[in-house]
């Protein structure tokens, strides 16, 4: 879905429902754990460390981008990527989770970097907590969308689109 006002509202979940939101994914295990299969179908995990802002990301998640696989991507890099009003969002979803605690899920536009233009994504981010309880990193599945998908809280099984 297009970020909507109030953000938190329409695009954040509490943590419990991490499972439901990643569904197709974690429903086959062989999926999850397949980085090929994973970009074969346009999806990919992705992880950022809160004490450097540091990015890991699967092959996936690189395709959807429009970059090299593989290489160093700082966090200004990929955030310069998301078109303005979709980077506006996803920040804004990012600083809320961060301090509730909470998952979010939005559809972003992205200016690809190899110059094949701007695509659709869906963001689907949740906190990830130390023992303390606090949150050190945010983690979660990318997935591109065609045009004119149909908005959702959660992955869309049914869309694979193969990179």
């Amino acid at each position: 879905m297009r970020p909507i006002e109030p953000l938190p509202l329409h695009h954040s979940w509490p943590l419990y429902d991490l499972r439901e939101h990643l569904a197709p994914v974690m429903l086959d295990p062989s999926l999850a754990r397949n980085d090929a299969a994973l970009a074969e179908r346009g999806l990919g995990l992705w992880h950022c460390d809160l004490s450097d802002d540091s990015l890991t990301w699967t092959a996936g998640v690189y395709d959807i981008f429009g970059l090299e696989r593989h290489i160093l991507v700082p966090r200004a890099l990929s955030v310069s990527l998301y078109a303005p009003d979709s980077r506006e969002a996803m920040q804004r979803l990012r600083a809320y989770a961060i301090r509730h605690k909470r998952g979010f899920t939005v559809d972003v536009d992205i200016h690809q970097a190899d110059g094949m233009g701007q695509c659709a994504m869906r963001l689907i981010a949740a906190p990830v907590l130390n023992e303390a309880q606090e949150v050190i990193g945010l983690h979660g599945v990318k997935q591109m969308l065609p045009h004119g998908a149909a908005p959702s809280k959660r992955l869309d099984p049914t869309i694979f689109v193969m990179l």
